[in-house]
């Protein structure tokens, strides 16, 4: 395919921020047609990025002949239903993360994509991790640090204390968001390429901002934790502690992963308003020492030339192929199913 013609399904800051700039950089690559929540929102992503179509909604998008692949940038409670109809209407999906509103929807779509092969459907990646993946990659895979004894992480958001004031996000109802919980999903994703999917689940967590007031002043329930800790077995050997939260106050470090071995260790950390860094440290050494990422090995966000390349037969999905978001999908449901049951729940699901 020479020219490749994208419609726009949601435009959200994501898609503002990266997914059309993105597209706008490709030789014979046009963003052609977008359709928002409302043709009001629709029509001024169009004038600020040159898009000659407006839409009156999704159907019109997959109807249109002069489209060839579509961006769906909507809230998770959608993803299924676009992803599979796009197929079905023969165009290429690049569709955002958190892949959908639980498993089952994901397997869907992956089904989906499987009876339609001449067509390419990617997942938008996990970003924050893209620098380092292969340098992590490398380290454990060449026996660097031995196996792993287990994985450490803590993820918050920097310096939040509880704050009931804050108007309710989409990201906290579930109707729309589905079962991921804050950014557990998206760093979940990243850890999976380091390490391998886990084996068993068992998770707890609490709403420690229990209710937020609407534009309408109703007390809306916030069902959807904001502390969570998860406990893991990891598919390959070792475990995992993973800790998020949006509530803690004053958290010296806003990402801080730890990879634990027989032999070293890998320190992945973020303090915050400062850079992510690399550490590590070996057996017999002086501690954790910074590791210089060379430019061969760091990676970057791709994800539009990597769809783009893919429907031109010049590369594969990696970041990130259908089967890969089922697993961190099902991930989201264990920690759910954990959290209602109190029990540790295996996977993957059969």
């Amino acid at each position: 395919m020479k020219r490749i013609r994208i419609g726009l399904i949601g435009a959200g800051a994501n898609t503002r921020s990266r997914h059309i700039p993105g597209f706008k950089k490709i030789h014979d690559v046009e963003v052609v047609s977008v359709a928002n929540r409302t043709r009001a929102s629709a029509r001024r992503v169009a004038k600020d990025f040159g898009i000659a179509k407006v839409a009156d909604n999704w159907r019109s998008v997959l109807e249109d002949d002069s489209v060839d692949a579509v961006c769906i940038g909507t809230w998770p409670h959608m993803h299924k239903t676009l992803t599979i109809a796009a197929l079905e209407a023969g165009k290429h999906v690049l569709c955002e993360a958190r892949m959908a509103m639980n498993s089952a929807e994901a397997r869907e779509m992956l089904a989906a994509a499987q009876r339609h092969p001449h067509l390419i459907a990617q997942i938008v990646p996990a970003p924050h991790t893209l620098a380092f993946d292969r340098t992590i990659i490398k380290l454990i895979g060449k026996n660097d640090i031995g196996e792993i004894i287990t994985l450490d992480a803590r993820v918050a958001a920097p310096s939040t204390y509880p704050n009931p004031s804050t108007p309710p996000h989409w990201r906290h109802e579930r109707v729309l968001s589905g079962n991921n919980i804050m950014s557990m999903g998206i760093w979940y994703e990243a850890m999976m390429r380091w390490v391998g999917p886990a084996s068993t689940v068992y998770a707890i967590g609490q709403s420690v901002v229990n209710h937020r007031l609407d534009t309408n002043g109703r007390r809306i329930t916030m069902a959807i934790p904001d502390h969570l800790d998860v406990m893991c077995r990891l598919m390959q050997g070792g475990q995992m502690r993973f800790n998020v939260s949006t509530v803690i106050g004053d958290s010296p470090s806003q990402v801080d992963l730890l990879i634990f071995g027989t032999e070293g260790t890998i320190r992945l950390h973020q303090d915050p308003k400062k850079e992510m860094a690399l550490l590590v440290g070996k057996r017999g050494g002086s501690g954790l020492k910074p590791v210089k990422i060379r430019p061969s090995m760091g990676g970057e966000w791709r994800v539009e030339e990597e769809f783009c390349n893919a429907i031109r037969g010049k590369e594969q999905v990696t970041h990130t192929d259908l089967a890969t978001g089922v697993a961190y999908m099902e991930f989201t449901d264990a920690v759910t199913r954990s959290l209602n049951t109190g029990e540790q729940i295996s996977l993957p699901f059969v």
